[in-house]
């Protein structure tokens, strides 16, 4: 049996904001940021009327959890850096879901991946 990530029915998002930039393959993220190091986010969304898909910021009760993750630091210290021309290290939800050991949320058929670690 399967186990996935459930939305709580109560949650909080005190940590990460919504980052607005210039990347070639999203216009806004989900921005975990300490001092001059950040990580940015992305989930991949989709729309069932035109039957597109796009990647944006993350769901707002997934960051808390991923960031007060006990395993969070260590994978922030690998993966972050410092703003270049105003893009951060990114990863995607999966990615860093997977690195912490967390159950992944519900994949769908329409869902697709980063063959490289790097976005």
């Amino acid at each position: 049996m399967r186990y996935h990530y459930e939305k709580p029915s109560i949650f909080s998002s005190m940590y990460g904001s919504i980052y607005y930039c210039d990347h070639p393959v999203y216009d806004r993220c989900t921005l975990l940021k300490v001092q001059d190091r950040g990580l940015a986010i992305i989930q991949q969304r989709y729309d069932a009327g035109s039957k597109s898909t796009w990647w944006d910021a993350i769901d707002p009760w997934l960051t808390d959890d991923i960031y007060l993750h006990p395993k969070f630091k260590e994978f922030f210290g690998d993966r972050s850096g410092e703003s270049k021309d105003g893009l951060y290290p990114t990863v995607t939800i999966r990615q860093t879901m997977w690195a912490l050991k967390m159950k992944p949320i519900p994949k769908e058929r329409w869902e697709t991946c980063f063959d490289r670690r790097d976005i």
